[in-house]
């Protein structure tokens, strides 16, 4: 008898829409307070997850998702750089 491995599910704070946790990318709030994007899933710190996708980030910065997930004001230049890395995943 095979039994069915379950897929971790994470909602997406800038679409809303529950998916699988290997298709969204995560952002954490680390203990040494910078934000980064977590490209192992595996680093410490406070995560929300986001789709690989421009407008789901816009999406987030608009409604403030990101802030609420990582329970803290996000500074301007952060967006910005968080929006670099998001082009660079994009593209790949």
């Amino acid at each position: 008898m095979a039994t069915n491995k379950k897929i971790p599910m994470r909602k997406c704070v800038g679409c809303n829409e529950m998916k699988s946790k290997k298709e969204l990318i995560r952002v954490i709030h680390t203990p040494e307070d910078t934000i980064v994007v977590d490209d192992t899933g595996r680093k410490n710190g406070r995560g929300a997850y986001i789709c690989p996708r421009m407008d789901c980030f816009m999406a987030a910065r608009k409604s403030k998702g990101l802030e609420r997930s990582l329970k803290m004001t996000i500074p301007e230049d952060v967006y910005e750089e968080l929006q670099k890395e998001m082009k660079a995943v994009e593209t790949r």
